[in-house]
C-alpha cells in the first residue's frame, strides 16, 4: 500500500531554547523567515504526502493559526497590492490537508505517535520530527518511501555520528543490505558510547507499517514515565524486517543552538534575496576576526 499520510509530533516543551520557547512553540522558531515546522511540512509535501496530522500540546495554538487562513491579513495585502506576499500567505493554508490532535500529557515520543492510530486508519505512514531539519536538496524522505515500496518493511533514517555523540541518539545495530540500506537488528536508546554497537544514529524520519501501533501498546514506560519509540521499534524488529536508510549530510538538529545557527546561515547564503549580501558580510566578519 502506498504511503499517503505523515505525522509530525509537535507537543514538546522546547526547554533547550528557553527563554524563547516560554511563550512561543519551539516549532515556530524561524529559520530566517520561515518557522521550522513549515519547513517540515514542505518536506512532507515535496515527498507526495499531503495528508498531515500534527500532534500538538498546550500553548501550541500558533501552529494551527500559521497554517490557517488569515482573512484580515489577506485583505490588507490585496488592498496594498502586495501580490507576492498575498500568494505566500494563502499558500500556507493550501499546501496540505492538515489535521491536529492534542497530546494531553508529555508521555514521550512513543505516546505521541500512538495518538495517530485512528487518523492513520491501518495504513503505512511517515513520521517527521520537527527538531531535525533536512535540507531541501536532500530527498531523504522520498528515498525512504521508495525503499518502503521496494522492500515492504518499516524504514528509519540512519546517520553516522561521532562516536562520542552516539549517547545522544537511538543507536542502530545494522546488517548491511546495500550502499544505503541496512536491516535493523536492534535500536538502543542513548547508550554509553563505550557500549554502543555502532555509530549509526536513528534520525527523526521514519516510515512505519501500521504494526508499529501493536508494538507501542506492548511497551512499558521508561525513564520519566515516557513511552520510547525506540522500544517499540525493537519489538517491531522481532515481528517484521525494519530497515535503516543511511544518509550522510543535509541534516540540522535545530533543537541544538549551534545547529540552529548553522541551518540559518547555510539556508540564508543560498537565497537570492539575502544570500549575496549575507555572504559578503560573513566574509567581512571572518577577515575582521583574522586580523584580531
Amino acid at each position: 500500500m502506498k504511503v499517503r499520510k505523515a505525522v509530525i509530533p509537535a507537543a514538546g516543551l522546547g526547554t533547550r531554547f528557553l527563554p524563547a520557547t516560554k511563550a512561543t512553540p519551539k516549532e515556530m522558531l524561524p529559520v530566517i523567515d520561515t518557522p521550522a515546522i513549515q519547513l517540515v511540512v514542505e518536506e512532507a509535501v515535496a515527498a507526495g504526502l499531503t495528508d498531515i496530522l500534527i500532534v500538538t500540546g498546550r500553548n501550541k495554538r500558533s501552529i494551527e493559526d500559521h497554517f490557517d487562513r488569515a482573512v484580515e491579513l489577506e485583505v490588507f495585502l490585496e488592498e496594498k497590492g502586495k501580490s507576492d506576499e498575498l500568494k505566500l500567505v494563502r499558500g500556507l493554508s493550501e499546501m496540505a490537508d492538515i489535521h491536529y490532535i492534542r497530546q494531553g500529557e508529555a508521555l514521550g515520543l512513543g505516546h505521541a505517535v500512538s495518538m495517530a492510530e485512528m487518523h492513520v486508519g491501518g495504513e503505512p505512514f511517515a513520521v517527521l520530527l520537527g527538531d531535525d531539519l533536512i535540507h531541501p536538496s536532500m530527498p531523504l524522505l522520498s528515498e525512504m518511501l521508495r525503499a518502503y515500496e521496494v522492500h515492504g518493511g518499516s524504514v528509519i533514517a540512519g546517520m553516522e555520528v561521532p562516536h562520542e555523540d552516539i549517547g545522544f541518539y537511538g543507536c542502530i545495530t545494522p546488517e548491511p543490505v546495500d550502499e544505503h540500506l541496512a536491516k535493523v537488528l536492534s535500536v538502543v536508546e542513548k547508550p554509553d558510547p563505550a557500549e554502543a554497537p555502532s555509530d549509526l544514529a536513528a534520525i527523526g524520519r521514519y516510515v512505519f507499517t501500521p504494526r508499529i501501533f501493536d508494538a507501542l501498546r506492548q511497551i512499558k514506560p521508561g525513564k520519566g514515565g515516557e513511552l520510547q519509540l525506540t522500544d517499540a521499534i525493537n519489538l517491531l524488529t522481532q515481528e517484521q524486517t525494519v530497515y535503516a536508510y543511511r544518509f550522510d549530510h543535509g541534516r540540522f538538529d535545530v533543537g541544538n543552538k549551534l545547529d540552529y545557527l548553522k541551518a540559518t546561515v547555510e539556508m540564508a547564503i543560498e537565497r537570492d534575496d539575502v544570500g549575496p549580501a549575507f555572504r559578503r558580510y560573513l566574509a567581512q566578519v571572518v577577515a575582521r576576526l583574522d586580523e584580531a
